[in-house]
């Protein structure tokens, strides 16, 4: 069952807590929640029956454990290495990506001991520093990437540019764009 939160009965007046009684109601076990309010997956954890399972699939600019799921499957078939053996730069805009923060997490859950973030200090999130053991940050791209395994590149959103956090796509792309000659820094399996 696929619903759309926005055009349910919420618009109409019914609380998000009345619209998983109905769900409850006709005997789901797991819910798959995208939801534009951060926090909504955990909201819905906490209010629904014990034996429904909830599974975040993105939440506002929180997390997308299901993307980072997805990344996870694909560096394993990518590199066959355990992710304790492997080095990852992610790169972009790291203070607006639900992404990031869900890789890092998944990363760090796995194992890896190499998790690079390449990034200028404008698009960090504040309490950077607090992500943890194996999580390094970079401000120039060619060492941040330089012997890594896997590089994880993240779109930089157009209303960002010209802003305080950058100067200009083509200065942002000087930067930390990634092209053939950078990436022949990596040590990167050809497939």
């Amino acid at each position: 069952m696929n619903i759309d939160i926005a055009r349910s009965s919420t618009s109409k007046g019914e609380t998000l807590r009345d619209t998983l009684w109905n769900l409850e109601a006709m005997a789901a076990d797991i819910f798959v929640v995208r939801h534009s309010s951060s926090g909504a997956a955990h909201f819905i954890a906490k209010d629904v029956c014990p034996h429904v399972a909830i599974i975040n699939a993105g939440d506002g600019r929180h997390a997308h454990p299901t993307q980072a799921m997805l990344d996870m499957l694909t560096i394993r078939r990518e590199t066959k290495k355990k992710f304790e053996d492997i080095s990852i730069a992610i790169i972009g805009d790291i203070k607006h990506s639900r992404v990031a923060r869900s890789d890092i997490a998944a990363l760090q859950t796995l194992g890896c001991k190499d998790i690079r973030v390449v990034a200028p200090n404008t698009l960090l999130p504040h309490g950077f520093d607090h992500y943890g053991e194996g999580v390094r940050l970079f401000n120039k791209m060619d060492e941040g990437i330089k012997d890594c395994d896997v590089i994880i590149t993240l779109r930089i959103q157009n209303e960002r540019i010209d802003s305080p956090a950058l100067s200009s796509q083509a200065e942002f792309y000087k930067m930390y764009g990634l092209n053939k000659e950078r990436l022949a820094l990596a040590k990167l399996i050809a497939s």
